[in-house]
């Protein structure tokens, strides 16, 4: 079931949301060779407690960290380690906080340094089709169409949409319905309704579009280990444009 939101709960889920985007965008400003992810991961979740939140991933299902953290074939759930980044490795990372009772959730992947051509290019290409995603975010369509947006820009560019993991609603539950994938027909799936919010994540791959999962039980790799990319954002569907709550306010 799909739960729409009233103006009280989305008012909490802005302010879930902004603590998320905040610490995303602060970690984005330590990422530099020699940093690792274990560091990212104890900065998170210092910041979140500060400003009165949890982290949502930690414990969640099992995870054993706040923030996921994964590098170059990694896709997503990264297990944060001492691994230290180095010049031309592409970060993804993804962050969840609750804040009374709601939960707020995004991610962003970047280079560390100067990167290839082709890394380069992913990443362009995964922050565009999520954009293009968005756009689709209006009340009225229907939930196929953000899919096939997201899809049909990814392949016109010759990369592959990760379809073993998904985007989805979040409220009250950090995963709720619907379940958005990244691949699909337009003009199909439920209906857009005014109070849904929904986080919008392409995952996008260099190479195929299969998934491996490492030992730790975590850690989502490319099959091929190609590099991978991943963006999150987390909306609200109005009566016009869809709002964004994990953009930063200036």
């Amino acid at each position: 079931m799909i739960i729409l939101k009233s103006r009280e709960e989305i008012e909490i889920l802005r302010k879930a949301n902004q603590i998320v985007a905040e610490i995303l965008y602060s970690l984005v400003g330590e990422i530099r060779p020699g940093m690792t992810s274990e560091d990212l991961d104890r900065m998170a979740e210092e910041k979140i407690l500060e400003r009165g939140g949890s982290p949502a991933f930690k414990g969640y299902q099992g995870y054993p960290a706040t923030l996921c953290a994964s590098v170059n074939e990694g896709i997503i759930h990264g297990v944060p380690n001492h691994r230290k980044f180095q010049e031309g490795d592409i970060v993804s990372l993804d962050l969840g906080v609750l804040c009374q009772g709601y939960y707020g959730d995004s991610a962003l992947s970047l280079a560390v340094g100067m990167v290839s051509p082709e890394k380069k290019h992913l990443l362009q290409v995964t922050q565009e089709a999520l954009w293009k995603g968005i756009e689709q975010g209006r009340s009225g369509n229907r939930l196929g169409d953000i899919s096939h947006a997201v899809q049909t820009h990814v392949e016109r560019n010759g990369f592959s949409v990760v379809r073993e993991f998904v985007g989805h609603g979040i409220g009250k539950d950090l995963h709720e319905e619907p379940q958005i994938p990244n691949y699909g027909e337009p003009h199909q799936g439920p209906r857009l309704r005014e109070g849904m919010v929904l986080c919008i994540e392409p995952m996008v791959n260099a190479g195929g579009s299969e998934v491996e999962i490492l030992e730790d039980g975590w850690t989502a790799v490319t099959a091929d280990r190609s590099p991978s990319a991943h963006f999150e954002h987390t909306i609200v569907i109005t009566n016009g444009e869809p709002e964004i709550l994990t953009l930063v306010k200036q």
